[in-house]
């Protein structure tokens, strides 16, 4: 079976989990877009692993994992990584890490563009890690970026990378900003290069050989819902298309081989960066910081919190054709009396039930909020659903409704046994 699994809301929603969760059943995990401005947090045991690019698949044995042609790849973080996790004891090499040779790579320009557009927006500014995704991304789109491919020749790089320096060079002096030297690029890259290059292959063909001969495949997006270049809060998303659309064009296989789609949420919202977050509440946001909770694997960075929103999970749905769900950070709210929950928006008097295209009425927006009551008792111990308190339970399976999908996991905290299925 192959199953795509996506983020219902703003990302972080513990999708690292999850996949590492579904993995069990998985042959091949596959990351089909996105930098390494997004992070999977896994726990294994005592064990905490921070993933960027590699999919979280690579934890566990004889598991193939694959870097798709839509994501952008860093090669000397990628080589960082790959290092980070051999000296936590797990084993990386060709045989489980496959990298697309069509994917796009990531330059210092590309970082230096990104923070001095950043930087010039001012409090219009997005939010971004400043990894240089965005302008990464639309080097792809105006087709003068390089690629892996492109990376692996030893005798064509130099001259592309030369050329491609000088131009952008001319771009970061007229910004006032700092330029990038040609001969640290090249020796960085170079050795970077000949570090992944057993790595690389055709990703594509990899995969469909494997779909026809009965592989189980998992494919992994990084962000959320509601930060898809096309179906997010625009202008505050990313640059790629987090939605499960992205996982056949940033795979390459079609989307008549995909068998469902899994969505994850929280049992509340966040969202790291600018942008609107109509739910966002400054009681439970100081409540879940004060637990050491929902800070950005990436950054570090606080995230912005609020209650849940049916509007926004429901929306997320319906883009994605999600089938089944998991719902993340219950525990979160162990100690929560009463719990809000967003049925709908309210804004120049009309109550919407569906989110609006212009973000400026969305920052408008109101919420129109139902309430639960809270189960006041700790969940982190429990290993079955009817372990859960009644409360719990409803307030779950109430959320999942007003989602429109079919609740499948329950989880507690981030340990794989804190896992729950339904």
């Amino acid at each position: 079976m192959n199953t795509i699994l996506v983020g219902a809301q703003w990302g972080d929603e513990g999708k690292g989990k999850i996949i590492d969760v579904l993995t069990e059943q998985a042959d091949i995990v596959v990351r089909t877009q996105g930098g390494n401005n997004a992070g999977h947090t896994v726990f294994v045991g005592p064990q905490k692993y921070v993933l960027h690019l590699i999919p979280s698949g690579i934890l566990r044995p004889d598991k193939v994992c694959v870097v798709g042609n839509g994501v952008v790849i860093d090669p000397v973080s990628l080589v960082g990584e790959i290092d980070g996790l051999e000296k936590l004891g797990v084993q990386v090499s060709p045989k489980n890490l496959i990298i697309s040779e069509t994917a796009h790579v990531v330059f210092p320009w590309h970082r230096e563009l990104d923070a001095q557009r950043e930087v010039r927006k001012g409090q219009g500014k997005i939010g971004t890690t400043k990894r240089g995704i965005g302008p990464t991304y639309g080097d792809k789109a105006a087709r003068v970026g390089l690629r892996v491919v492109d990376l692996m020749n030893a005798k064509r790089f130099p001259e592309r990378l030369r050329e491609r320096l000088q131009e952008n060079n001319e771009v970061l002096r007229a910004l006032g900003a700092q330029t990038v030297d040609y001969d640290t690029v090249l020796r960085d890259y170079t050795t970077a290069a000949d570090r992944l290059r057993p790595f690389v292959a055709n990703t594509v063909v990899y995969l469909h050989e494997s779909t026809r001969r009965g592989a189980n495949v998992l494919f992994e997006g990084a962000q959320g819902t509601f930060l898809d270049i096309d179906h997010g809060t625009y202008p505050y998303v990313t640059s790629s298309n987090t939605t499960a659309g992205g996982a056949s064009t940033g795979s390459g296989v079609p989307p008549n081989r995909m068998d469902r789609v899994v969505g994850v949420m929280k049992a509340y919202t966040t969202r790291v960066g600018e942008g609107p977050l109509p739910s966002e509440d400054a009681g439970i946001s100081d409540l879940l910081h004060g637990l050491g909770r929902e800070f950005g694997a990436t950054t570090g960075r606080a995230r912005r919190c609020g209650w849940f929103d049916a509007v926004v999970t429901r929306h997320a749905c319906m883009v994605n054709g999600i089938d089944e769900l998991a719902i993340t950070n219950i525990d979160g709210l162990d100690t929560v009396a009463t719990i809000k929950v967003c049925v709908g928006y309210k804004v120049d008097g009309t109550v919407l039930r569906h989110i609006p295209a212009d973000v400026e009425s969305m920052v408008r927006c109101e919420p129109v909020y139902e309430t639960f009551p809270g189960w006041v008792t700790p969940t982190d111990k429990a290993t079955r659903w009817e372990e859960l308190p009644d409360n719990c339970r409803h307030y779950l399976l109430s959320i999942s409704q007003m989602t429109g999908a079919r609740l499948i996991i329950a989880s507690v905290g981030p340990a794989r046994e804190q896992t729950i299925p339904v």
